[in-house]
């Protein structure tokens, strides 16, 4: 897998991509939905137009043989660490391994590209299935949350109230376990 940073050329396939892997009916056709949890947008071209302007910021993309996106993951500079986050797959494609590959890619760049020592991300804590398997990605539970972003519509509508997020970390030295 070799995934390439995207640029504004991407905005709509990007934004398409991630709202399909997360919310709506579409969604439900890989493992990834949030769709039980929020509804609304996941991001929109706003987001990712701000992401792609941020130096300390990248989207990797990967594009199908036709040239589509297939997957996503954006990243975030922060010291010694960088940040992982909506890392989508388009759902028809979850399952064949595309997403392990993608996370793998994304720490091989950031090691390469920013020296960073670490990989950290937060997830919804009620997101149980993610979490175990970022957890064989190597991934442990730093013993710090977050809370969720109520209020904000630009993240979602939630439609529980006991969301928030768990902050997962990787030693990029480390290897998977699963």
């Amino acid at each position: 897998m070799t995934p390439e940073v995207a640029t504004a050329t991407d905005v709509d396939a990007v934004v398409a991509l991630v709202e399909s892997a997360f919310r709506g009916d579409s969604s439900r056709a890989g493992w990834t939905t949030e769709a039980d949890l929020l509804d609304g947008r996941r991001t929109g071209p706003d987001e990712i137009g701000t992401i792609l302007a941020d130096p300390a910021r990248r989207i990797l993309v990967e594009r199908d043989a036709d040239g589509s996106l297939l997957a996503c993951v954006v990243l975030r500079q922060d010291g010694a660490a960088a940040w992982l986050g909506m890392l989508a797959v388009r759902p028809g494609r979850q399952g064949d391994g595309i997403g392990r590959r993608m996370v793998e890619a994304a720490e091989a760049w950031v090691a390469a590209n920013w020296q960073s020592a670490r990989m950290r991300m937060t997830v919804i804590v009620q997101r149980t299935e993610l979490i175990a398997w970022y957890e064989r990605r190597g991934y442990r539970h730093t013993g710090e949350t977050a809370p969720f972003y109520y209020g904000d519509a630009r993240f979602g509508l939630p439609k529980r109230d006991d969301l928030s997020f768990v902050v997962l970390e990787k030693d990029l030295g480390e290897s998977e376990t699963g």
